[in-house]
């Protein structure tokens, strides 16, 4: 009720969204967010800079945006008060990875407008770690000071710890006996099961997944305790809700859909029922951890990131869950979507296999795993794709994001 009071008398994106349909008094329940309307990323790019803001700018401590990869970059604003309110949500966060002041974190999220390197600093600062804000890049630096500074906990994307386990490895370091790790907090872009597997038998170390987006507060939305059955959601402060990405109907608990937040606290930005285009599961059951709010299962791909080849669609993260299923198969893969003049689509997988397949170079071996990824591919998105198997570190690494699609039909 406040929050409607609120944007009606401070933003006018608001009070134009909201008219006159539905009033603070027309929220009696939470079941009542069903008549709210919803927020877009569109809404916010159309806004750009500053129009979603609902304070004056000069109680505007900080400023992060997006990557703006897609397009002019999404921005957040933060009041002091939102910077507290970050700094809670995040300590929260390595708390749930066990977190304390006997740690030290080797922070390697991006430092600057990306509100990752940021979000992990304060967070880890505010439960007293010694913190390394070491950012990314510098990859032979990082195996180094990892070991130097005895760190016992990393944060940063999934794929690119892979990358430090591969330089370590490269420099024949046994992180086993030689590192400290012991918990790795890892976030910013969607990673499978069989992923974790991978990151906590190469780093030697429990993986915790996070969630957070700019458009709500950055990292700090939701984690994983130690039970690692799903990702806690701040909801003192986030409200979450499962729509049909086609109807926008509400969903009960237990089905898959997007992701919609509400957030409830945030002075200089708040946004009702953002849209995320993320697609998950919310589940209500208290945890074995104790903590009652409701979690959220990893995400399943997304309601916009949906590729179309020859008819059929096809969803990156199936792609990459199939891949990783499968014995000889590195989590290293690109797929690559082209249209040809006067042709159907293509669509190729370049995925690195396991190096001991080339030492020596294993032929036979090489043309049965590329055959059994092609028919695994085909039998799981109903369109054949053409399988290139890549030697070691043929496929280029990120140091953040990984760039997993290219589609050249957009060019």
């Amino acid at each position: 009720q406040k929050l409607v009071e609120r944007l009606k008398a401070t933003s006018q994106f608001y009070k134009k969204k909201l008219g006159d349909k539905v009033g603070a008094a027309d929220i009696k329940s939470l079941d009542d967010l069903k008549r709210l309307p919803f927020t877009e990323k569109g809404d916010l790019r159309d806004n750009y800079p500053f129009g979603m803001f609902t304070v004056p700018l000069e109680d505007v401590v900080r400023i992060h945006a997006s990557s703006g990869t897609t397009g002019k970059p999404t921005v957040g604003g933060y009041t002091r008060a939102d910077v507290e309110l970050w700094t809670e949500v995040m300590a929260r966060t390595v708390s749930s990875a066990g977190v304390t002041k006997k740690d030290v974190v080797h922070n390697a999220y991006g430092h600057g407008l990306f509100t990752g390197g940021m979000g992990f600093h304060v967070g880890a600062d505010r439960v007293g770690a010694t913190v390394i804000p070491i950012s990314g890049g510098l990859t032979r630096r990082q195996v180094m000071l990892i070991e130097d500074f005895g760190a016992t906990v990393i944060t940063c994307t999934p794929s690119y710890a892979l990358v430090i386990a591969e330089e370590a490895m490269e420099m024949g370091v046994d992180i086993k006996k030689r590192w400290k790790l012991r918990a790795g907090i890892f976030g910013a872009e969607p990673w499978t099961e069989k992923m974790r597997r991978e990151l906590e038998n190469k780093l030697n170390l429990e993986a915790f997944d996070i969630y957070g987006l700019t458009e709500v507060i950055g990292p700090g939305v939701a984690v994983e305790c130690s039970e690692h059955n799903g990702m806690h959601i701040n909801e003192d402060h986030f409200l979450a809700e499962i729509i049909d990405p086609d109807t926008g109907e509400r969903l009960p608990y237990g089905s898959e859909g997007e992701l919609v937040f509400t957030t409830i606290t945030k002075e200089a930005m708040p946004v009702i029922r953002y849209r995320t285009r993320d697609r998950t599961i919310l589940h209500n059951e208290p945890c074995k951890c104790g903590r009652t709010n409701v979690r959220m299962e990893k995400i399943m791909g997304r309601t916009d990131d949906m590729l179309i080849v020859r008819g059929v669609n096809v969803f990156p993260q199936l792609i990459e869950k199939t891949l990783l299923s499968i014995e000889d198969i590195e989590p290293h893969y690109q797929i690559v979507i082209d249209r040809p003049k006067d042709q159907l689509d293509t669509l190729e997988v370049w995925v690195e296999a396991s190096p001991k397949l080339f030492q020596p170079i294993d032929t036979r071996r090489l043309d049965e795993l590329q055959k059994r990824v092609a028919h695994e591919l085909a039998q799981t998105l109903g369109v054949s794709a053409e399988v290139k198997l890549m030697g070691p570190k043929s496929i280029q690494r990120s140091e953040g994001k990984a760039r997993r699609v290219v589609d050249k039909r957009e060019l």
